[in-house]
């Protein structure tokens, strides 16, 4: 990726070397659902987090004079989704209300309750914040088999995806009607949240590369590799050995990859509804 001239987004917080204190254990969660939360896009953050008012955040770090090549890496994709998703709400006559990054080792507190790192990147409407431990990407590449800068940005883009859905209205529709929903389909309605943000991501990447020309060779293949090592069937195999298609939460690699393609190829906003019909499926 070539971000040169993409500024920094100021809208960087960084809590890496804080300790967190917990006062009540969080919940145990079992194998797979670890797997699959993780990984990283949770849209429902309750599903892994615990809301806890007596955890506390101190000890700040002291920071070194070296160069931070991942903060400064998230801070100019993030300022390039900034400058994309302000240019179209702009054009459809409304204002983009930027969301924070925040970065953080181990574990973090959000408006949405307390995380660990094994719950991976995530969005968080209650604050409007995405969170991110870096040493995610190193899981990414290792163990997900997913390298490349590109595949990296795709994590940001997508939790920002999130905080787009936010601003619309499209998330908290969604997880009213999943309040009320049996399992099965508060399930089916996340597969269509995810894969609307893995369309709104691809739309950042169409109009990013248009404007400045972010993408080098390989780098929408390395975007695609990480939407289809991420899907549910992918992690579920890898996990225990064999597919329930009833317990996605995020979509398939197929639709995955198929969804996140579709923005990049249109960068049309129109092309991502995910809630029309039975096309998603």
């Amino acid at each position: 990726m070539r971000l040169d001239d993409e500024q920094e987004s100021q809208n960087v917080e960084d809590r890496r070397g804080f300790r967190v204190s917990k006062g009540v254990a969080g919940g145990g969660i079992g194998g797979i659902a670890i797997v699959l939360i993780a990984l990283f896009l949770g849209v429902d953050p309750s599903v892994i987090l615990q809301s806890n008012p007596q955890t506390n955040v101190a000890s700040q770090p002291q920071r070194s004079g070296a160069r931070d090549e991942g903060r400064e890496f998230v801070a100019r994709v993030l300022g390039s989704t900034e400058r994309v998703w302000g240019e179209i709400f702009q054009r459809a006559g409304q204002q983009y209300v930027e969301p924070r990054l925040v970065l953080f080792s181990g574990q973090v507190q959000s408006a949405c309750g307390f995380a660990s790192a094994a719950a991976g990147p995530f969005y968080c409407g209650n604050d409007q914040k995405v969170y991110i431990d870096l040493a995610f990407y190193r899981e990414l590449r290792d163990r997900f088999k997913a390298p490349g800068d590109f595949a990296q940005a795709y994590v940001v883009a997508h939790e920002v995806g999130h905080h787009v859905q936010n601003l619309l209205g499209i998330m908290g529709k969604i997880q009213a009607r999943q309040s009320r929903a049996r399992e099965r389909e508060a399930n089916a309605l996340s597969v269509r949240l995810e894969l609307q943000a893995d369309c709104l991501a691809g739309i950042w990447a169409s109009h990013a590369n248009r404007e400045r020309k972010i993408l080098e060779p390989g780098d929408v293949e390395e975007g695609l590799n990480a939407a289809a090592q991420i899907g549910d069937d992918s992690l579920q195999k890898r996990a225990q050995g064999y597919v329930v298609p009833e317990g996605f939460t995020h979509g398939s690699a197929e639709q995955r990859v198929r969804w996140f393609r579709r923005g990049i190829e249109t960068g049309d906003l129109k092309q991502c509804d995910t809630f029309s019909g039975s096309g998603v499926l």
